[in-house]
């Protein structure tokens, strides 16, 4: 259904890694499943514990903020679980002694390890984490923490647990979103995360009982339809490819 290396060498477009083209083809499917997964899953997830988070008695903007980018130190677990290679290291060296790697983003999507995902994740993360962090402190809203901690309404240990499953949630859902663009493409990456549209909304009735009002019908539609079109066009560009080359070999 999705095309690989032979699409986009016909169409003149950056062609997908190589260490992709050695993986057989269920590889690659089960890959692809897995991060549609995570990038589904998570987002419902960190959605629902947001709101959970505000419904049960957190204001903390800051806080809100900081939780989707802090959980970046539990990607070095699956990092130091993959092979290492000379492109892997000389990327790191790269990254430390120059902030022109920053610019952190197309030449690092061509490499040929899939660990870079999992880097360049850490890396944005970092900066990110960083921000939030100073504007944590510069706002004030570090002092009142205690404070929220003690009158949220489920309990401290519930606060602390939710602000890890939202952590968690967002990270496994941006290594998601970037392994797709890494295994298919940006484009197809966005139309996996419009999904989002349909299991977050159904997540909400489920677990706050929400009411399915018309907008939310309307936009689960759109996302849907604009989804199955998506696959249906490249279910057409694949056969047209395959029949051009069952010709070739005839």
């Amino acid at each position: 259904m999705l095309l690989l290396k032979e699409e986009d060498e016909g169409r003149g477009r950056t062609s997908v890694p190589t260490q992709l083209m050695k993986l057989k083809r269920t590889q690659w499917w089960i890959l692809v499943f897995i991060s549609i997964f995570f990038l589904i899953s998570a987002q419902a997830i960190g959605v629902l514990l947001g709101r959970f988070y505000y419904n049960e008695g957190g204001n903390s903007k800051w806080i809100s903020t900081l939780v989707q980018t802090c959980g970046f130190p539990i990607l070095y677990l699956p990092l130091c679980l993959l092979p290492s290679s000379k492109s892997s290291s000389s990327f790191s060296s790269s990254s430390s002694s120059s902030f022109k790697t920053l610019f952190s983003f197309e030449k690092i999507l061509k490499s040929e390890i899939f660990a870079i995902v999992l880097v360049m994740q850490i890396y944005t993360s970092l900066v990110a984490s960083c921000v939030a962090v100073i504007g944590l402190f510069a706002s004030g809203e570090w002092l009142l923490l205690s404070e929220e901690m003690e009158e949220f309404q489920e309990g401290q240990v519930i606060y602390v647990l939710t602000l890890v499953g939202t952590a968690v949630s967002c990270q496994l859902g941006s290594v998601g979103s970037v392994a797709l663009i890494f295994l298919v493409s940006s484009l197809f990456s966005n139309f996996i995360g419009t999904l989002s549209l349909i299991v977050t909304p159904l997540a909400a009735i489920a677990v706050f009982h929400d009411r399915l009002t018309e907008v939310k019908i309307v936009a689960m539609l759109i996302a849907f339809t604009g989804f199955a079109f998506y696959i249906y066009q490249n279910y057409l560009d694949d056969l047209k490819v395959q029949r051009a080359r069952e010709a070739q070999a005839e």
